[in-house]
């Protein structure tokens, strides 16, 4: 079968052990050629003959869904899956997976990197010291700051981890379902949202981008945050309402963001490339080379699994179009 690659990073890398697993299992691999994230009309024109994908980020709604006529399986080389049409891709029997577990510590090392530059005015400094200005500036310390996460799964509670040894004053956390045992053994406080953004010097978001969540940063939220906070996002980029936030940040409301995601990627136009206190990254959080290399050996494992008839032990995210799925199905313990 057909399995088309679509990450950028991802292209031709035939000596990789997923490429290798997925030619050992009989299937046909094919890259897209491009070294961008797929628009709605190069995925229309590149993927109708996808038996499967192991897929970026690029969006499968109902346009490319219908173009893609034999599509059995998107193996998302990643943990967010916002970009695809699930209720379309469900009706149609094709089978959603995700990659849980590969790339949370990836995301939670650019977070820290992202939250202590910001912490020690870092570009700030940089750009006075290559213009020529000898500026030597004093910064609160992160020993006497207070570290909001918002979300604490498997990345939350990763930048957690690395945040203990820096001595933040406190640890504190949101999240609907929390994991209650890791916040007791690491001092972690469970708050209310409000709570956690009232009281927090440096924010950082990790919940998935759902209705519920979509401009969690918004006015409204960000009036409630501390004056002088700083936010950190590498979670997904619809979780900030970008304009808010940006006149949050000219205002002095906020002293600072960390921003590896944007509402329109590439971010064409956003209000926060032109701040001088906003440092952007492309959307690398999740992608050092351990990271990249484990997402899309699980990606390419779940459409061999798929596409031999078995059924993945985790990352399905639509177990219910297992009553609609095309593919071969081997009836048995599942």
């Amino acid at each position: 079968m057909k399995v088309f690659v679509t990450p950028p990073m991802l292209q031709g890398q035939d000596d990789w052990s997923f490429a290798r697993l997925l030619r050992e299992a009989g299937h046909e691999v094919c890259y897209t050629g491009e070294n961008c994230q797929l628009t709605e009309e190069m995925a229309v024109r590149i993927l109708p003959a996808a038996e499967a994908v192991v897929a970026g980020s690029e969006p499968y709604s109902r346009r490319v869904l219908d173009a893609c006529p034999g599509l059995k399986v998107i193996a998302r080389a990643g943990v967010g899956y916002d970009a695809v049409d699930m209720p379309a891709a469900t009706q149609r029997g094709i089978v959603v997976t995700i990659t849980p577990g590969q790339n949370h510590d990836a995301v939670a090392d650019l977070t820290m990197a992202l939250l202590l530059a910001l912490a020690r005015d870092l570009f700030e400094l940089h750009r006075a010291v290559t213009s020529g200005v000898w500026k030597r500036a004093v910064v609160e310390s992160p020993r006497h700051s207070v570290l909001g996460i918002m979300g604490l799964g498997r990345i939350g509670q990763a930048v957690a981890l690395r945040a203990l040894p820096f001595g933040f004053r406190r640890l504190l956390a949101y999240d609907p379902q929390p994991s209650r045992p890791f916040a007791e053994s690491h001092g972690v406080e469970l708050v209310d949202r409000d709570e956690l953004l009232r009281t927090s010097d440096f924010v950082t978001l990790h919940v998935p981008l759902m209705p519920e969540t979509m401009h969690l940063i918004r006015s409204e939220t960000i009036r409630t945050m501390k004056d002088g906070a700083c936010l950190v996002n590498t979670a997904r980029g619809g979780l900030v309402d970008e304009a808010a936030l940006a006149e949050a940040l000219r205002s002095g409301k906020l002293r600072g963001a960390g921003i590896d995601v944007f509402e329109q990627e590439p971010p064409d136009g956003s209000p926060l490339l032109s701040l001088p206190n906003v440092i952007c990254t492309s959307h690398v959080a999740g992608l050092d080379l351990a990271s990249l290399q484990g997402m899309a050996q699980m990606a390419s494992q779940s459409v061999v699994t798929l596409l031999g008839g078995g059924w993945p032990q985790e990352g399905v995210v639509n177990p219910e179009a297992k009553w609609r799925y095309r593919g071969p199905v081997r009836v048995s313990s599942h």
